[in-house]
Parts: C-alpha cells; structure tokens; sequence
C-alpha cells in the first residue's frame, strides 16, 4: 500500500486527498483494474544503503498521539490503512483492503484484507485489528485528537468475519470513504491491554516497508527496511522505499541541522531559511557541486503559516487587538531586508484556491502603526505616562510568544521593536520541542509560530469548527469560532462537487482574514533542496504532490555516484552540475492512458 502514496502517512491522506461512494453497491477495484509500477517511481532505483536526514524529537512516534509532520512520516512507513492513492492520479487504489464497496446511500463501506496482508510476526492482519484500532482511536480517555472528527461519524465497524469489516456512517461526508480507508491500522495482539497514551516509542510489530529498530534519546532514530514486507511484490511497489537504513538525526535547531549537513553527518537537507539559501551555500562543497542545490517545483498544495493567537483568553478575544498586531509586523520589510524577497506575502488561509479567473478579495495586510494606535486605544488600551506601557484595567499589555528553537529569533526581534514602539512587551517563551508540544496541546500560550501544510481536497472541520476549539490536542489552535464558519462547513460536507466546496471554502477564508486568528506571515511556492551527490533519484526529483518527504520513497543509494563523490573531493575537483531549477510539469512524462479501475470517489465523476 505504500507504493500508492508512498511519501505520505495516513493522517496526511485523510488532509489531502477525499473521496466518498461510489454508485449503487459499486464494488472496487473495478475487474479490469490493473495493478502497475508507479509512472514516478524510476525504473533504475536499487535498494540498499543508508540516508541519514535532520529531524526533531517529538513527543511520540505514535502518530495518532503527534501530528507533527516528522512522527506523522516515521509511523507512515511502520503502518499503513485500508486503501490508498494513485500518486499521480489521486484515484483510491488497494491498501490493506484488497477490494472494497459502497452502498448506494453513501454511508456503508465494507473492506475486503487482502489475503496477503500480515504483520511483521507473521500473523495476519484481520479485521478485528480495525475494529480494535478504531475503538483505540475514538475512545475518549486516549489523546487522538483531530483523529476522532473524521472517524466520529461511523457507529463502530461490524467485524463481518476474519477478512472483512463493514463502516457504516450516521451521516453522509465527502470524505466518508477516505476516513474509513484511510486511517492506519494497529495490531491488536501487540498493543491491546497497554494504555494508548503510553504507546511513544516502541513498535515491535508492524505492518509497513520499514520496522523501528533504535532510537537513541535526544539523539537519533534508525529505521530498517523489511525484506519481509507483505506488500514487496506488489507492481506498484517497485523502485519505492529504497534504503535497506533511514537515520533521522534530532536537532533542536535548524542551523545546528544546516551545519551537520555541511559536514557530512546529514545527506539531505530542506532549506527553510532564505539566509541559508542566498548566503550560505558557497565554498568548495557547493562551487564543486558536491553538495546539490535544487529548488523544485511541482503541485505540492500551499499550506500557511502565521503567529497563531490564542483567542481563549485576553487581549486576544479582543479583534481590535489582534488587528493591531497584524498590522504592527513589517512583513514587507523583513522580506526584503531578512529574506532576499525570496516569499510571497500570505492574504489569505488557502491560497491555491485563487487564481487569475477568480483572484483573492482578502485585504493584504500592511504593516501600519498608525492604524494600529488607534485600534489599541478604541478597545481602552492607554499607555502609563511613567512608562509609556499600555495598559487596561490596571494590567499591562504584555504577550508571551512561545517557541521552540531560535531559528525566528531574527524576525521576533523585529516585531518586539515594533510592538515595543506600540506599548506592548513581548516576552519569548523558549522552550524544547516536548515541552513546547505539551503546552500546545494544552493550549497554554499567548501567541506562537504555526506552520501548516495544504491539501489538495480541504477539510476545514479539523481547524475551524467552533467545537474543536475545546478539543485537547485538537487542531483549532487559535480556538477560532464563528457561527457562519460553522454553518458552512456543515453545508459543505455533503457537497461532492469540488468547485462548489472550494466555493464555500473561499467564503469561509474571507471570515477567517477579518477575523485575524493568526498574524498571517509568509510563504514559497517550491521545495529548497540541498543534498551530497551520491543519491539517485527520478528526474523529477520529488513526486507530483510532494515534498522532501519523498526522499525515503522516491530516491535510492547510487554507489557510483558515491564513489564519484568520494574521488572528487579526494582530488579537490568538481563534479558535473545538476540542474538547479526543477519544474515536475516539464520533467515528467506522462505514461500511456490505461483504463481506470480504481475508484476516483465523486470528485472525479
């Protein structure tokens, strides 16, 4: 099933691809369906070797517990759903579930394991592990957050017999289909009996191309390919999860990560800084192509990113005031002056939902102190005539910004200057990424930085839903409500129709831009990359949708191009240059049309 989305874990499925029912008692895949190599996948990847990436420490592996993009990806490649997607077409394909159908009120689906499918152990994987994992997931004293929205509408899955499972929904979804396929299955026989909460670092069975074989604290974690792999065989497997190691090193800071890679301790690394990016990539490594610079471009679904404020408690339930720190960050001038201009300026919470025929009306926000006093002063914000600090009912105006590295410190000095010149102190919060997790979860901040990614078919509930808000370890971070959000995401969940849900997905974006949950930042339409030319990989170096994150599924370890490395650094000479800019619309080329057996769900009908 990995070859279907093989850089993506289930949580990341549910976020960005939907589908729903089919017509009446439609079985799938259809009988002439075929089961193919990926048309991304290269023909020439060989298998073996390590690759050695940066990555941080998180609160837990469990990706039902962490919905940090590092956990979601390590516990992707441990365990897989009941179906999947085609890479390049989006189409559900089998996971798991070797077949599956749909009844024609779009609310049963019934999943047929595929008689292959076994654990790590040997034992096959069965239906009561589904029921057992979607009891694990949806009861309420385990912390699964966002995981129980989708999965809240089934009644709890009908063991038919070993091999099938039947979802049934109380309501119909768009996204109904893809919630039942596509959330990651346990085994039972291995974690039944431990409290779930507790289940962070050991995985001794699963199901996926790579098992969990160390993790050092604070240090690094090892993950090694299965030979044994139920799936191995599969068409649509060949030439993915290439490397027989993947390391992940932990860094608490992205520069400390920066200089490993320069190094040599880290093979690949994703540039996230436009000051790395312009200034730091020059020097013998670099000048000698030792060291690979690409930037990618592709399809990969714009996401945001912001200072996400905590509505919950004041001054922030105040809009005036969330107002006035919007327009007092100088987002102009710390690209120009900070980031070589080298982002676009976020207007909006779905920027790809806009293009030239139906262009963004949300107002760029610019920076405007002017604007900002008066604000302050019309929600009773004065400043202390001793201390020039504003003040309201006796409290001063002082936020805590928690966060958890110092690779922002540059941008947050900068709008400390600027709130300072307003009346408000900043105070910044440092903490290490565990404890930062734990006071998210908790929503114990005033304001921090958030970074999401998008998804080609959008769900708003998990964000924007005024019920989440009051969810541990939800995704409403802010604790964003509004009854005319609410609404609209209620109407868009029977909505099949792709134009029309972006449609009420623009309407809800316009509330979300007045109402300012988030001091709205920057963003970058490719992938940065930076790696040690010894890696083979497809031409277009990531996948149509994806990010550095098909590193493990895509790329492979050439030992010509390593031993290539080797001599040249050895004799002090270049090696050939690889192309700098990578656009996938150009580099790829399409396969030959074949008849389409999978299930396009109605977005596709």
């Amino acid at each position: 099933m990995r070859s279907l989305r093989p850089s993506l874990s289930a949580a990341a499925l549910l976020g960005l691809f939907t589908a729903a029912c089919g017509r009446a008692e439609e079985q799938f895949p259809k009988p002439d369906w075929t089961d193919r190599p990926s048309p991304l996948a290269s023909p020439h990847a060989v298998s073996g070797g390590t690759i050695t990436l940066s990555g941080i420490q998180p609160k837990s592996f469990n990706g039902y517990l962490d919905n940090f993009s590092s956990s979601q990806q390590v516990f992707g490649m441990m365990y897989e759903p009941l179906l999947g997607t085609d890479p390049l077409t989006t189409d559900l394909v089998p996971g798991l579930a070797s077949r599956w159908t749909v009844s024609d009120d779009k609310q049963t689906f019934t999943f047929h394991l595929d008689p292959a499918a076994r654990w790590s152990d040997g034992k096959p994987v069965t239906a009561a592990d589904v029921r057992w994992t979607f009891d694990a997931i949806m009861n309420p004293t385990n912390d699964t957050g966002p995981n129980k929205v989708s999965l809240g509408v089934f009644a709890p899955p009908e063991v038919v017999d070993e091999r099938t499972v039947r979802f049934t929904a109380r309501e119909a979804h768009w996204r109904n289909l893809l919630a039942a396929g596509g959330f990651a299955i346990l085994p039972r026989h291995a974690f039944e009996g431990r409290d779930f909460n507790t289940i962070n670092f050991e995985f001794p069975v699963v199901s996926g191309p790579y098992r969990f074989a160390a993790m050092r604290e604070n240090s690094d974690l090892r993950l090694e390919r299965r030979a044994d792999w139920w799936a191995r065989s599969r068409p649509s497997n060949a030439g993915v999860f290439n490397f027989q190691t993947i390391i992940y090193r932990f860094f608490t800071d992205q520069d400390n990560a920066f200089e490993a890679m320069k190094k040599g301790d880290i093979d690949v690394y994703a540039v996230y800084t436009a000051r790395i990016w312009a200034n730091e990539t020059r020097g013998p490594r670099f000048d000698n192509n030792w060291i690979v610079r690409r930037r990618v471009r592709n399809h990969n679904p714009v996401g945001f990113q912001g200072f996400g404020m905590n509505l919950r408690r004041p001054p922030f339930d105040d809009l005036r005031v969330r107002q006035a720190l919007a327009a007092l960050l100088d987002r102009e001038t710390m690209n120009s002056t900070l980031m070589f201009k080298a982002y676009f300026l976020h207007r909006s919470y779905f920027e790809d939902l806009y293009d030239a025929q139906t262009p963004c009306t949300n107002t760029l926000v610019a920076y405007d102190p002017v604007r900002a006093s008066a604000l302050l002063k019309e929600a009773g914000w004065a400043a202390n005539p001793k201390t020039g600090v504003l003040e309201k009912d006796g409290r001063p105006l002082v936020i805590r910004f928690l966060t958890r590295d110092g690779a922002g410190d540059r941008f947050l000095a900068v709008y400390a200057e600027a709130l300072k010149k307003a009346g408000i102190n900043l105070v910044i919060e440092r903490k290490d990424f565990a404890s930062w997790m734990r006071d998210m979860d908790a929503f114990n901040f005033d304001m921090t930085w958030c970074s999401y990614g998008g998804g080609l078919f959008r769900d708003p509930e998990h964000m924007w839903l005024s019920r989440e808000a009051d969810r541990p370890s939800g995704n409403n971070v802010a604790g964003f409500k509004d009854p005319r959000v609410d609404a609209w995401i209620e109407s868009q969940k029977t909505e099949f129709d792709p134009a029309r849900r972006n449609a009420i997905l623009r309407q809800i974006d316009g509330v979300l831009a007045a109402s300012v949950p988030f001091v709205l930042l920057w963003n970058s339409d490719a992938t940065r990359l930076l790696y040690w030319d010894k890696f083979g990989m497809p031409d277009t170096v990531l996948s149509k949708y994806g990010t550095e994150g098909d590193v493990v599924a895509y790329w492979w370890f050439d030992p010509d191009s390593a031993a290539d490395l080797k001599a040249a650094m050895a004799a002090g000479k270049p090696l050939p240059a690889r192309p700098f800019e990578v656009n996938f619309d150009t580099v790829f080329k399409a396969p030959p049309p074949v008849r389409k057996g999978s299930d396009p769900g109605p977005d596709k009908k």
